[in-house]
């Protein structure tokens, strides 16, 4: 899961406030890169992850080099895309020169992510367990985002009260709120009929935010990954072999349909409130998601879940992306 979609780096100086947003920019800030702190911000400005979700074992590592200069072990990518978790050594030089000087596979794809819907900002990464059964593990993590999904549906509820939205709106998602309750315990009991505990989430205290920030959230969460998630909830009703999952889906396939429902009447709301610029922005914002659950999607399930879960396969999956994406995210 990628949690965070931009970081911001600004600068004080007296009263006036600059914002730092190139590489260039920021390595003319830093001057020669003589600490281990400004070699690992260069390189994660430049994109390597220093806090790796899934191998933390190194994540953040940096090494003076006797000549000059430092070597930061970074990530990229994730266990739930196609690539896989990939570890890097980049090489930062004192004048904030980078260079890649190794790369490989951390860590394989795995076949049991779940696409699922909203997703609180300041959810954690929390570790699987280490259920040896796909099934346990998969429910394992829907149970844990369904419960996340709970404090992010109450967040939503007071932001929407904060930025002056009618009372419809708010009422919809404290009901949502509640339906994820019910969802973390169908999906709790699935995970620990296959062997799995599911955890429980960690979401850091964040304040309120602005409305164009609540909106790029809802753009990502709800009017993309929340929508496809209700499809795929659908297609697990029709096609679950296993039939507790079955019937669980079907409860939860209606809700999720109207959690997207609500994630698209919030982008209707907010719409007159928004310039053409800001529009374009949660367009785009759509566009980019769309792209990033396409390669999670991608990625192969586990034969034996996908068939007693009823999840689509890769290929069908694309299938019910193209098919939404005219409708909804052109």
């Amino acid at each position: 899961m990628q949690l965070c979609s931009a970081y911001f780096l600004a600068v004080t100086r007296g009263d006036d406030v600059a914002a730092v947003s190139s590489l260039e920019s920021l390595r003319s800030l830093l001057g020669t890169i003589d600490t281990a702190q400004e070699a690992g911000l260069m390189a994660f400005a430049a994109g390597y992850d220093s806090c790796s979700r899934e191998s933390r074992q190194d994540a953040g590592s940096i090494t003076a080099r006797p000549e000059g200069g430092f070597d930061v072990i970074g990530y990229t990518g994730s266990v739930c895309e196609k690539k896989g978790l990939l570890r890097h050594t980049v090489r930062v030089a004192a004048s904030g020169e980078m260079r890649e000087v190794s790369r490989e596979l951390a860590q394989k794809p795995r076949n049991d992510c779940p696409v699922i819907g909203r997703r609180p900002v300041g959810l954690h990464a929390t570790e699987d367990g280490g259920c040896e059964d796909a099934r346990g593990r998969y429910f394992a993590d829907v149970a844990r985002l369904e419960a996340a999904s709970v404090q992010a549906f109450l967040r939503l509820r007071e932001e929407l009260a904060l930025h002056g939205a009618d009372e419809a709106l708010r009422d919809a998602a404290l009901a949502s709120a509640v339906d994820e309750v019910r969802h973390t315990d169908l999906t709790g009991g699935l995970a620990r009929r296959f062997g799995a505990v599911p955890p429980p989430p960690s979401v850091a205290d964040v304040p309120p935010r602005p409305l164009f920030e609540v909106l790029l959230d809802n753009a990502v969460e709800g009017c993309v990954r929340e929508t496809f998630g209700a499809l795929v909830a659908h297609h697990q009703a029709l096609h679950a072999e296993d039939p507790e999952i079955r019937e669980a889906m079907m409860g939860i396939a209606e809700d999720e349909t109207r959690h997207a429902g609500l994630s698209w009447d919030i982008d209707t709301w907010a719409a007159p409130r928004l310039s053409l610029e800001e529009r374009s922005a949660l367009q785009e914002a759509r566009r980019q998601a769309l792209a990033v659950l396409r390669a999670e999607v991608a990625v192969p399930l586990d034969a034996r879940l996908s068939a007693e879960a009823g999840l689509p396969s890769p290929a069908v999956a694309l299938a019910l992306l193209d098919s939404l994406e005219p409708e909804l995210w052109a």
